[in-house]
């Protein structure tokens, strides 16, 4: 992709700020001394381990994965694994520890464990996201920063506008996206804003998939300032009724977030070519439970919009020509 393509992706205001926390933390990166694991079964014990958590938690992202090769396959899954226990604190707290400075508590607890500069082999996740990260050079402030994300969850419960909520979105998914970019490997901080683009849609898919299920949790990410464009508000999203308003105002909500996936695709062009497959299959897969919500008449309230296997598996072949068409440097 040339320099002059660059220059013409829309950069929106609420993405500038976005843009320089993404900066700010990749500045260093690179191979990095790993820790020293005496046993390397227990290592490889450990990545076994976080493959089955993937398998369990996010079938898109393990199907996806698999499409990667094995070593980079093994650090993504690491990656998530260590994604879905910062977020398993807060969400999953156990019984007896769940006010939020005994959350708060754990989850520092958590982040000194998972950064540490020694291998921690007592907890598997830990053992093996810190082989990955040191392995791929994934810089450390990005994880720093995905775990300020999470905690947001601890005592943020509504966002007033768009722009609050992709900060949030930041946080929690495009720091997974950037941390992934190192494992699979990239051509320079160019691919930074295809990046944030992709794990904000990739978020905003996950807040539209599960209104129903956040609001049970007594969460609501819907933009409070875009309901109200709509004239609705916090009594129609209990009542989960799905009416004119609902409709215009998700066909609004879907109709933004697709166009971040259509200006997220060209940055697939600027990874390694061995993962663009992977990374391209996560993005649209993801997409296409846009597309499920749209077919059930935007009933995220009684449902959980997704994508079966059939559905997955007859839509890869498309997704692999469009990966493979992608320009990117030569290198990569």
């Amino acid at each position: 992709m040339s320099k002059g393509a660059l220059m013409t992706l829309k950069i929106r205001d609420w993405e500038r700020p976005l843009l320089s926390l993404a900066y700010e933390a990749g500045q260093v990166y690179g191979p990095q001394p790993r820790p020293k694991v005496e046993d390397r079964k227990t290592l490889d014990l450990a990545y076994d381990f976080c493959e089955a958590v993937t398998a369990v938690n996010s079938r898109s992202f393990f199907t996806a994965s698999r499409l990667l090769p094995r070593d980079k396959r093994r650090s993504v899954r690491a990656l998530y694994a260590f994604c879905r226990k910062s977020d398993d604190i807060v969400d999953r707290p156990p019984i007896g520890r769940r006010d939020p400075d005994a959350v708060r508590d754990a989850l520092a607890t958590w982040k000194a464990r998972s950064l540490s500069q020694s291998a921690d082999t007592e907890d598997p996740v830990a053992l093996a996201w810190s082989d990955a990260r040191r392995q791929y050079g994934i810089p450390p402030r990005y994880a720093e920063q995905l775990i300020q994300g999470v905690a947001r969850d601890i005592t943020e419960k509504r966002y007033k506008t768009f722009a609050d909520l992709t900060s949030y979105c930041y946080g929690v998914a495009a720091t997974v996206g950037l941390m992934s970019m190192h494992i699979i490997g990239f051509s320079g901080v160019e691919a930074i804003p295809y990046a944030l683009k992709l794990g904000v849609a990739l978020q905003l898919t996950n807040i539209l998939r599960d209104v129903g299920e956040d609001w049970e949790d007594g969460r609501l990410y819907l933009p409070l300032e875009d309901l109200g464009r709509f004239d609705l508000d916090e009594v129609d999203i209990s009542a989960g009724k799905v009416d004119d308003r609902w409709r215009a105002f998700m066909r609004f909500q879907i109709g933004r977030t697709r166009q971040l996936y259509e200006e997220a695709w060209p940055g697939i062009g600027l990874l390694h070519a061995d993962g663009r497959f992977a990374i391209g299959a996560a993005a649209e897969l993801y997409r296409a439970i846009l597309a499920d919500i749209e077919a059930h008449d935007y009933d995220v309230f009684s449902r959980r919009a997704h994508i079966n296997v059939w559905g997955k598996l007859r839509r890869l072949p498309n997704i692999w020509w469009r990966s493979k068409s992608l320009q990117g440097p030569e290198a990569y």
